[in-house]
């Protein structure tokens, strides 16, 4: 019998390849074959939002059939019945795009990591000070990288992800700006390419991604 890692070893995990695919579909039934394409494109950590049909289900089921080395993730949860939901579905990180501590409390007491979603360097401070393991920096599309350079001046403690704004071309930057990790949605995961069934394409994207941020994080050389 398998046993789930806990929440420091999910995170550890998170931080080791970089990205979280964050994945948002209108067609639940393209849901495994794009999982197939993350995890051969080298992404681990597989985060299903609430806004795909039947998510719970795909969470269970991705959860019980993915290699051991993949962590599935529940994202847009906005409460802790959700999280109580996915959590038993076999989700090990929650991620959310606001800040409500008590999914945080919820998912701690579980072995869960939380990622909630913040804006202001007053709601990233409180959320890491109600134990946040990841804060989610949402929207990052109308921050861009330097943001996270001013943040971790004065909260280098911190651990930030953005999520939103993350593209093939900005991916080492934000890694570079202090970075663990990246959430990347539409610029992996196409709805174009999945539309055509094209999942090749995903998990040309994947790669990207993946050695975006393995450059973004090698010594310069020079």
């Amino acid at each position: 019998m398998s046993v789930n890692p806990g929440r420091s070893a999910i995170v550890s995990a998170i931080e080791s390849t970089g990205v979280v695919a964050v994945v948002r579909l209108n067609d639940a039934d393209a849901f495994r074959d794009v999982a197939a394409a993350l995890i051969e494109g080298g992404v681990r950590a597989i985060e299903i939002t609430m806004t795909v049909p039947r998510a719970v289900a795909l969470i269970e089921s991705l959860a019980s059939s993915a290699p051991p080395d993949v962590i599935v993730g529940a994202g847009t949860v906005l409460d802790v019945e959700t999280a109580r939901q996915v959590i038993l579905a076999g989700a090990r990180f929650v991620v959310s795009p606001v800040l409500r501590p008590a999914v945080i409390e919820l998912g701690h007491r579980y072995d869960v990591a939380v990622m909630p979603g913040c804006f202001t360097p007053t709601e990233i401070l409180t959320a890491w000070e109600a134990g946040a393991d990841v804060v989610k920096v949402f929207p990052a599309t109308a921050l861009g990288p330097g943001y996270f350079k001013d943040v971790r001046g004065p909260l280098p403690q911190v651990r930030l992800m953005p999520t939103g704004g993350v593209t093939r071309e900005n991916a080492g930057d934000w890694i570079a700006a202090g970075a663990v990790a990246i959430g990347v949605g539409t610029a992996l995961v196409d709805a174009g390419a999945v539309v055509a069934r094209r999942f090749d394409l995903v998990t040309a994207n994947a790669r990207h991604f993946i050695e975006a941020v393995r450059a973004a994080r090698s010594p310069k050389r020079g």
